[in-house]
């Protein structure tokens, strides 16, 4: 039987994936690259696998493993039951709050049990999700808190200037190599969200195209150091995209800028390759800093890279 409570909060992000990568119907689905994206082992990636094989989202094949069925343009969010499960719509409910100021800094589960009115057992879920994703920490003896990150417009900053220093410095690294194959994928997906990708993806998937693409930049490096930084970063940035709506127009901007840079790094000229990388992230940086600051300005503009 499938533990689906734990696959079926994965199961929404690991189709994002399918759709940020444009993967196509018949493509193996490797339990690595989706544990490694999303921050856990193999055994939970594989009962998400199961799950889009009941629901004719992939086909198991003996001994091979699972390949996708339909392709990242033919999946609907009605093909399969994610809108309604009561764990996600609660889970995305607490994360409203949080981001709203709802939920104070330092809080204890009984104050939640009375706001919400649901068993323990399914607060612990949602808590320790949000502990996986570097959101909340539990404190020493009794209560929660949340991250600095969550609320602390300079934190934000600091994120970005730390990316500013290991993401242009991972470029510099004497054992780069150029994966051309995921780097002719990337320059696709770019290429199609300019031609419209933009203006149909939902924020989760945006998130994960921009994601993808400055993971890639830096796995290049083959510095371990390097590419768990990034992710690590990744993984407190999802959590912000949940806060408003993207700002699409300096989205086609930023898709440019990774075309440019894509064709820099394959011209061999990483040396200029890096300057144009440290600017591009130092003025989404500085918009990033526009909008923690004058929030009312700015209401429905955040920064997706």
């Amino acid at each position: 039987m499938i533990k689906k409570d734990l696959a079926l909060q994965l199961a929404p992000r690991v189709i994002d994936m399918v759709r940020a990568r444009s993967m196509k119907a018949g493509e193996p689905l490797r339990e690595q690259t989706f544990a490694q994206a999303l921050g856990v082992s193999r055994s939970p990636i594989r009962r998400v696998f199961a799950l889009l094989a009941e629901w004719d989202l992939a086909i198991q094949e003996p001994n091979r493993g699972y390949f996708l069925k339909q392709g990242a343009g033919q999946i609907q969010e009605t093909t399969f039951p994610l809108a309604s499960d009561p764990f996600e719509d609660f889970y995305l409910r607490v994360v409203d709050d949080i981001l709203g100021g709802e939920i104070p800094a330092h809080f204890f589960e009984a104050q939640l049990l009375r706001r919400y009115e649901v068993p323990r057992g399914q607060l612990l879920k949602v808590l320790n999700r949000l502990a996986s994703e570097a959101m909340v920490e539990r404190k020493p003896g009794q209560g929660w808190s949340l991250k600095d990150f969550v609320h602390n417009a300079q934190t934000h900053i600091q994120s970005y200037r730390f990316r500013m220093a290991i993401e242009p410095a991972a470029l510099l690294e004497p054992g780069y190599q150029i994966n051309h194959a995921a780097f002719a994928k990337a320059r696709q997906q770019q290429q199609a969200m300019l031609d419209g990708d933009i203006h149909t993806l939902s924020r989760a998937q945006l998130f994960q195209v921009g994601a993808q693409f400055h993971e890639l930049i830096v796995q290049c490096s083959g510095n371990v150091f390097f590419i768990d930084a990034i992710r690590q970063q990744n993984q407190l940035r999802r959590f912000m995209g949940y806060k408003a709506n993207v700002d699409r127009t300096r989205l086609m901007v930023q898709c440019q800028e990774h075309i440019h840079l894509l064709d820099l790094i394959e011209s061999d000229l990483r040396e200029e390759a890096a300057q144009f990388l440290w600017r591009h992230l130092d003025e989404v940086g500085r918009l990033k800093t526009q909008q923690d600051v004058l929030p009312e300005a700015h209401p429905e503009h955040p920064i997706t890279d």
